[in-house]
């Protein structure tokens, strides 16, 4: 399930996640090959700005792609922090197309990005809870700094999905645009960001993203201890099972 990566105007890389058969859901090995992109786009001098969207129309990103490999440990944390920027300092702009639905570990995603519009047709979730999962990816610290706190709340604690214009509305995009103008939308932002002053575009968006890393590492801790004592519970087990069976979990 590749990553489709190409500089789509001078200095701005496009990234289109490409799992459509999965509403663009990441695969371990997704995950792996995005974070070692980033790594590389930090310091990539031609690279001053980042677009990310989804292959088709049906999704941004579903998030991880739980019909796979289910098992943790911490190289598997480490890849997800890395590929979802959870902890990292990043210091080049990220422009997110929301071309459709964005769930899971697709919103962690988009809480990674810098300047946000969907289509119309998008929807926005936090759906873990549902299904006895722990919102590993970085939701339970960034989302209250971003969302504020009743909405955040709100999102995490009922699993469910939201429409775009209310994404709009609670701040979590800062624009919801016709899909066949979503990707220009995008493209614009980056090339504004990519004709201002690299050094300084730079400085900034590190002073910025140094404080959300700070904040993320300082509670990193816990989100493990937490997130393995869920899936130690026999929620979990019930969870995924229904998950996979498209079936309402039920929890004794």
């Amino acid at each position: 399930m590749p990553l489709l990566v190409q500089e789509a105007e001078p200095h701005v890389v496009l990234i289109t996640l490409d799992n459509q058969a999965k509403r663009n859901a990441m695969p371990r090995a997704m995950l792996a090959e995005l974070a070692d992109l980033w790594d590389r786009l930090a310091t990539d001098p031609g690279c001053r700005a980042i677009v990310i969207t989804g292959a088709g129309d049906k999704g941004f990103c579903a998030g991880a792609d739980i019909g796979g490999d289910l098992t943790a440990s911490a190289e598997t944390a480490a890849i997800v922090n890395r590929s979802l920027l959870k902890t990292s300092v990043f210091p080049k702009p990220i422009i997110a197309a929301v071309n459709g639905d964005c769930a899971g570990g697709g919103v962690e995603l988009l809480l990674a990005t810098d300047i946000r519009a969907a289509a119309p047709h998008a929807r926005f979730g936090l759906p873990e809870v549902r299904f006895a999962i722990y919102p590993f990816g970085g939701a339970t610290v960034k989302l209250v700094q971003q969302i504020g706190y009743v909405h955040a709340m709100d999102l995490i604690l009922t699993g469910r999905l939201v429409d775009a214009a209310t994404a709009a509305r609670l701040g979590l995009v800062n624009d919801v645009v016709p899909a066949s103008e979503l990707l220009d939308w995008a493209l614009a932002k980056a090339r504004a960001i990519a004709a201002n002053s690299p050094a300084a575009v730079q400085a900034v968006k590190t002073q910025i993203s140094s404080t959300i890393a700070e904040h993320a590492q300082s509670r990193e801790p816990l989100d493990q201890v937490l997130g393995d004592r869920v899936r130690a519970s026999p929620d979990f087990k019930e969870g995924v099972a229904a998950f996979l069976e498209k079936r309402k979990p039920e929890y004794r």
